[in-house]
C-alpha cells in the first residue's frame, strides 16, 4: 500500500506543521514510519539521516588503551593494595620509565604511535621528558583537574600542528591558542555565549549565515536571548543547464560589505551540500574584510575539511578575524568522544581588539564579571573568557575538557601527523566518494565532477530533476499539490529510507539531504533507487490527474 493510500494522520496540513520543526526532530517521525514499512514489507530500513560515521580509526585507540596501562603502572608504583586502591603518578624519573614501558611493549599495536607522538613533542623542546610522560600518565588516568584549564600543553601543541597541516596552513607561522571543548556543538554554544557576554554582539544585531548550513546555526540566532537580525548568504549559483554548484554568487558575498554585519558563520565544507568554498569566494571575502568590514568576526566550522583534497580554511586566510571550530568526530569516527577545539590567533585578533575598544561602562561591567579571576580582568584574553564563561565564571577553577578526552584527541592528531603518505585520509575520501557515486548512479541523475566536493553529505534538489526528467508542467504540479516535506515522508513510508529535508538547512525547498557516512556502499545503491522511485510515483499521479 502506497503512502497516499494509507489511512493515517499524515496530510498536507500535518506536513506544514512538521516543517516548523528542526529536520533532526522530524527525523524521529521519519524513522518511525520507515521502521513500520520495513516490518510490513520486504524493504530494508536504511537511515541516512544523520552523519554519524560507521568507521573508527583504530590505531589512535590502540595507543590510548596502551597508554592506560602505563598510567596504571605509574599509579601502582606509589601505592597499591589488594582492595583496588592505588596512588597517583610521580614525576621524578617518569620519562625513563615510559621509555622502558615502550620497550617492554614493543610488539603491541599502538606503541609506534605512542613513541612517535612522544618524540614529536619532546623534540619541540617545550617540555622535558619527565614532565611530558607525567602529564600523559596523569591525563590518561584522569586523576587531576585539567591544567591549564584551556588545554593541556602537550595536547595543544600536537593539535595546533594538526590543524596547520589539515586546514591548509602549510608553512604559515601564525600561532593559535586552542580551547578544547566537548565536541563542536559545545564550541558553538560557547562562541555565541561569550560573544554576547562580552558585548561583541548584542540582541538584534546583524549576523550573516552562509546557507545551506547546519541547523543549529539557523536556530540559535532565533532564540529570544539572541534574536539576531540574520542575513542569509545563499549558495544559489547554478550552471547554465540548471545544475547547482552550491557556490556563492558575488552579489551574495557582497552582503558582507555592510559594516553593520558583525558576525559571519559558515560551515566549510558546507553541511549539507558538502562543498568547500571556491578559491575566488575566499579571495572575495578576504578583500571585503580588509577593505570594507575589518571588524567582521568569523566563526568557521571546518569539521569536514579533511574530506576535501588540499582543503584551505579561512582561518589561514583571515587569521585576525577567524574563530575556527574543529571537531574530531567525523574524520576519526568519534562522535561519542565529544572532541573539538576552538582556535583563535594568539595576538592581534579581532575579538581581543574589540574587547579592548569597549566603552568604560562596559569594561566596568566585564571587570566585575571576571574580577574573581585576575587583579587585572581587562587583560584576560577573549579565548580565556570563553573558558570561564563555559563554567559561569565562578567555576572557572574546574573548567576544561576531561584529560582522558584530551589524550584521545592528541592521539588522533598525532596519528594524522605521523601518516606522512596520507594513507588514512586517502582511504576516508575514497570510501565517501564510492558511496556518493553509488547513490547517484541508481537515481539516474547526473553527478558532475567537482574538485571542491567533499561528499560527506549529498543534497539533491528534486525540483531540478523533476524538470529535467518530466518537464516544467510536472514540476508546477508537484509544487501546487504537495508540501516539500512530502517527499521524505513518502520515502520513509514507502521505501523504509530516511533522509532529511534540505529546506530545514535553508536549502532549496524540495531538496533532500543524504549522509554518505553511516551506511555501506551497497545500501546507497538502494537509496538511489528509492529516490528515483518516489519521483516516478509523483509523475504517475500527475499523469493520472491529466487523464
Amino acid at each position: 500500500m502506497s503512502f497516499k493510500e494509507r489511512e493515517c494522520p499524515v496530510c498536507r496540513s500535518y506536513e506544514k506543521e512538521l516543517e516548523k520543526m528542526s529536520p533532526f526532530e522530524i527525523k524521529n517521525k521519519l524513522i518511525e514510519m520507515a521502521q513500520e514499512d520495513a516490518r510490513k514489507s520486504t524493504a530494508t530500513f536504511l537511515n541516512a539521516g544523520r552523519g554519524n560515521p560507521n568507521w573508527i580509526a583504530t590505531y589512535p585507540r590502540e595507543a590510548f588503551f596502551l597508554l592506560g596501562k602505563f598510567g596504571l603502572e605509574e599509579c601502582r608504583r606509589t601505592a597499591y593494595d589488594s582492595d583496588g586502591i592505588a596512588g597517583i603518578p610521580s614525576k621524578n624519573g617518569c620519562g625513563e620509565r615510559f621509555a622502558d614501558f615502550l620497550k617492554r611493549h614493543k610488539d603491541d599495536t599502538g606503541v609506534a604511535l605512542l613513541s612517535g607522538a612522544f618524540e614529536y613533542i619532546a623534540g619541540k623542546g617545550v617540555m622535558d621528558r619527565d614532565s611530558l610522560a607525567h602529564e600523559w600518565a596523569e591525563a590518561i588516568m584522569g586523576d587531576q583537574y585539567p591544567t591549564p584549564d584551556r588545554m593541556l600543553a602537550s595536547a595543544e601543541l600536537m593539535v595546533r600542528d594538526y590543524l596547520q597541516r589539515e586546514m591548509g596552513g602549510d608553512d604559515d607561522d601564525t600561532v593559535y591558542d586552542l580551547f578544547a571543548t566537548e565536541g563542536g556543538t559545545a564550541g558553538m554554544c560557547y562562541a555565541f555565549d561569550s560573544l554576547q557576554e562580552n558585548f561583541l554582539i548584542s540582541k538584534g544585531d546583524k549576523i550573516a549565515l552562509m546557507t545551506p548550513i547546519f541547523t543549529p546555526y539557523i536556530e540559535i540566532p532565533q532564540l529570544d536571548r539572541f534574536d539576531f537580525d540574520v542575513i542569509n548568504i545563499s549558495a544559489n549559483a547554478v550552471e547554465g543547464d540548471g545544475y547547482h554548484t552550491w557556490q556563492y554568487p558575488d552579489e551574495e558575498i557582497d552582503k558582507l560589505r555592510d559594516p553593520s554585519v558583525k558576525v559571519l558563520c559558515l560551515v566549510n565544507p558546507s553541511n549539507p551540500p558538502s562543498y568547500t568554498l571556491a578559491p575566488e569566494t575566499i579571495k572575495r571575502i578576504t578583500e571585503i574584510v580588509r577593505n570594507d568590514n575589518p571588524g567582521l568576526m568569523i566563526v568557521t566550522d571546518d569539521v569536514y575539511g579533511t574530506f576535501v583534497k588540499d582543503f584551505h580554511s579561512l582561518m589561514y586566510e583571515l587569521p585576525d578575524n577567524c574563530m575556527c571550530v574543529y571537531s574530531f568526530s567525523k574524520y576519526f569516527g568519534a562522535t561519542g568522544w565529544r572532541l573539538a577545539v576552538i582556535a583563535i590567533k594568539r595576538d592581534g585578533n579581532v575579538f581581543d581588539r574589540k574587547t579592548e575598544a569597549l566603552s568604560d561602562e562596559r569594561k566596568a561591567i566585564l571587570a566585575k564579571r571576571y574580577g574573581s579571576l585576575s587583579l587585572d580582568p581587562a587583560s584576560i584574553k577573549f579565548i580565556d573568557r570563553m573558558v570561564a564563561d563555559s563554567r559561569l565564571v565562578a567555576l572557572n577553577h574546574t573548567a576544561g575538557l576531561s584529560t582522558p578526552q584530551q589524550m584521545q584527541m592528541m592521539l588522533f592528531a598525532a596519528f594524522s601527523l605521523m601518516d606522512k603518505d596520507n594513507v588514512y585520509k586517502s582511504k576516508m575520501q575514497s570510501i565517501i566518494t564510492g558511496r556518493l557515486e553509488s547513490m547517484w548512479q541508481t537515481t539516474g541523475f547526473t553527478l558532475l565532477p567537482d574538485p571542491l566536493r567533499a561528499g560527506y553529505y549529498s543534497e539533491i534538489d528534486m525540483m531540478v530533476w523533476a524538470k529535467k526528467f518530466y518537464g516544467e508542467e510536472f514540476a508546477k504540479f508537484m509544487e501546487e499539490h504537495y508540501e516539500p516535506l512530502d517527499f521524505v515522508m513518502r520515502l520513509a513510508a514507502d521505501t523504509a529510507v530516511v533522509l532529511l529535508n534540505g529546506d530545514g538547512f535553508d536549502g532549496p525547498a524540495w531538496s533532500v539531504r543524504a549522509s554518505l557516512a553511516n551506511l555501506n556502499k551497497e545500501d546507497y545503491l538502494k537509496i538511489g533507487s528509492a529516490i528515483r522511485r518516489i519521483l516516478e510515483d509523483y509523475y504517475n499521479e500527475y499523469k493520472a490527474s491529466q487523464e
